[in-house]
Order: structure tokens, then sequence, then C-alpha cells
């Protein structure tokens, strides 16, 4: 009999029992996928946002862990456009809103000035772009007219103030199709921070190593000085690093990974139980392998691949279980936006190399004890 066809038998001995393992496992590594997969998805939807735009820096208040809270005094827009290298800036002012007629919680709200280079990358689906004279008017990503049922010349509710839609812009980035755009004096008037920004959204010149440029325009900026010679409280990043370096998707990461080595430990904690049982039982069987010529390690091989195979075809369920999950979850209106439907095949690796690690981690030691075994004692076993 094959080796590998020897192993398969193994398992369907206890076809029940290899099941609810394999089960415990796709649970374990579903649980790994689907939230690595939504944490990737939302840092490369933040980053497709930026660099879309082609934004190649963002400047940011320094020393803020949370962006949201960085506030920069919109004057200083003028001293970064006269550093050598830059080409563009654009202030931006941005916050999160309810739509609670609508059952939405946490929609971004964005301020742009009406002559950024940022909206001349927005293609409009209806209606007309931010004029300098508009008031009261906003530009709806289609996903949230979509769900708030809006289109061109209807009114919604902000801040529990009425603002007419002027335009539906459908945009290639399923996060800003979710998003909502006003004139920056309307939105820092609606928010009361006049004359503020939370970051200036910055594209440099085209150069054959503009990765080097990138980094010394970064550092020009934050060594910018006011009027009395104090520098100014600035940290210009580079987009991919912003994006990185962003504190909600930190926390999102952080709590994937945490939810993962638990998941992980759960996995392997069922294998091992699993395969220790597996040779409780079969002691006297590994004693007649062994008398008749087989040696420790294919002892070991033999019970690691029943484990390795187990995890694999949990990792396997779990994998289809996972990727159909969040495409059913990145449907529904209330999440719509903020989740892709389409999982990384990156992160779908990362959980088949946990599985691999839970079928090691459950499989060592029952394989190391089987061999063990004296053959003698082994075939004298009950």
């Amino acid at each position: 009999m094959h080796f590998g066809t020897l192993i398969v038998k193994n398992l369907l001995r206890r076809p029940v029992r290899s099941l609810l393992t394999a089960t415990g496992v796709a649970l374990a590594v579903g649980a790994v996928i689907a939230l690595l997969g939504m944490a990737r998805g939302f840092e490369d939807s933040l980053l497709q946002v930026l660099q879309g735009h082609g934004v190649d820096i963002v400047v940011t208040r320094a020393g803020k862990t949370d962006r949201m809270t960085s506030v920069l005094d919109q004057r200083w827009e003028r001293l970064i456009a006269n550093i050598d290298g830059v080409e563009r800036v654009a202030g931006a002012l941005m916050d999160v809103v309810d739509f609670r007629d609508a059952n939405l919680i946490g929609v971004f709200i964005q301020g742009w000035p009406t002559d950024s280079f940022l909206l001349a990358q927005l293609p409009l689906r209806s209606g007309r772009p931010l004029r300098p004279d508009d008031r009261q008017c906003v530009l709806l990503g289609s996903k949230l007219a979509e769900i708030l049922q809006k289109t061109t010349g209807d009114m919604v509710e902000i801040e529990m103030q009425p603002f007419r839609v002027v335009g539906v812009y459908e945009s290639y980035n399923l996060y800003e199709n979710r998003s909502a755009i006003m004139p920056l004096e309307e939105f820092q008037r609606l928010m009361d921070r006049q004359g503020q920004v939370m970051a200036f959204h910055v594209m440099v010149h085209q150069a054959h190593h503009k990765s080097s440029l990138v980094e010394a325009v970064c550092r020009r900026i934050e060594s910018l000085t006011d009027e009395h010679g104090r520098r100014l409280p600035l940290e210009a990043r580079p987009a991919y690093d912003y994006v990185k370096s962003t504190l909600q998707i930190r926390q999102v990461q952080a709590m994937a990974w945490v939810t993962s080595v638990i998941a992980m430990v759960i996995g392997a904690v069922g294998m091992l139980n699993t395969m220790i049982m597996s040779v409780f039982e079969r002691t006297h069987e590994i004693g007649i392998l062994r008398a008749i010529g087989w040696r420790k390690g294919r002892i070991v091989r033999m019970i690691l691949g029943e484990s390795l195979l187990l995890c694999l075809v949990g990792a396997t369920l779990g994998a289809i279980v996972a990727v159909a999950g969040v495409y059913w979850l990145s449907t529904l209106p209330a999440v719509a936006g903020l989740i892709q439907g389409q999982i990384s095949p990156v992160v779908i690796g990362q959980g088949y190399a946990i599985a691999v690690l839970v079928g090691l981690a459950g499989g060592l030691y029952p394989a190391w004890r089987g061999a063990r075994l004296s053959p003698t004692e082994a075939i004298r076993h009950e």
C-alpha cells in the first residue's frame, strides 16, 4: 500500500472525529483569513484613494497618534507650495458622520478646496463639479447615493443641516464611493473649524528617482519654520508609510492577529487531542509496524502526515467559507464600501501557513510518543 494512501485510510477509520477536527481547523483558519483579509482590504482601499488622486506625500500634525485629531493652520499651505520639488498642495478636512435615517454609521465626509487637484481626478456620474460659490452643497459617492436613495438635485441632512446634492461621482475605489465631498470652507463652517485642515496632500514633480525626491521633500517640509524661526509641528510621510502608520489600520490589524493567535491555539489543542487519541488507539498497530521494520522516522512522518492532511483539508474549507462570508458582508448596506468583497491571495496563503503550523504543533508530540513505543510492549498492548 502506498504511504500516502495509508495516511488517508487511517483518517477515514474515524470519519466523524476526523471531520469534527477538520471543522475546528476550518473555523480557526476561516476566522484568520476573514479578519486579515478585511484588514488588508481596508489598508489597500486607503492607499488606492491616495494613489488614485496622485498624492505622493501626506502632511499631518507631528506627535499625533490618531490622524483624525490632526489640526493644521490652513495658511501653512503656501509655505509647503513654495518648497522646491512640490508641484501641487491641497488642504483637506475629514470627519465621520452618521445617517441615522438610513441606518448608516461611520460615513466619511471630506472637505476639499474647489480648485484642488484632488477633485480633478474624480469622475462624475451625474450632475456638476463643486464651485467656489457653492453653499450647502455636496457631492455623493455612487455607493452612498445608492444607499441613501438620493440623486442629483435631492436634499440630504448632514449634522442636522440640509445640503443639496449637486453631483454623484463614480470612483474606482469602494471606500471613496461610500463617502461624500463638500467645499472645504463649507465643511470648516459645518464643523466649526474655520482656517483649519486635518492634512495637506502633496504632489511632487515627476522625476526619474521619484522616491528620492519624495524623501527629500518630506525632510524639507518637516524643517519649515514660522516667522519667529520656530519649527512648525509638521510630520510628512510618503503615502504608503502614512497608510501603514494610521492608528485605525494598526488597531484593526492588531485585533486580527490577536484573534488569529487565539484561533491557532484552539486549533492546535484540538489537533493535539485528536492525534493523541489516535496514537493511543493504534498502539498495537504501531508496534506491529515497528516489528516488521518501520523506523522511528517513518512512524513520525505517518502521524505528522495525518495531522497536516487534516489541517490542509480544514484550511481549504475555512478559506472557502471566509471568502464567501466576506463577499456576503460586503453586500450589506451597513458596511457596503467599507469591506472589499475580495480577499488577497497573500492572505489566503497566510491562512494555509497557519494551518501547517497548527498541524505541526498538534502532531509533533503524538508523533514523538508513537515513535518511542517499544515494538514488544506495543504488540502486547490491549
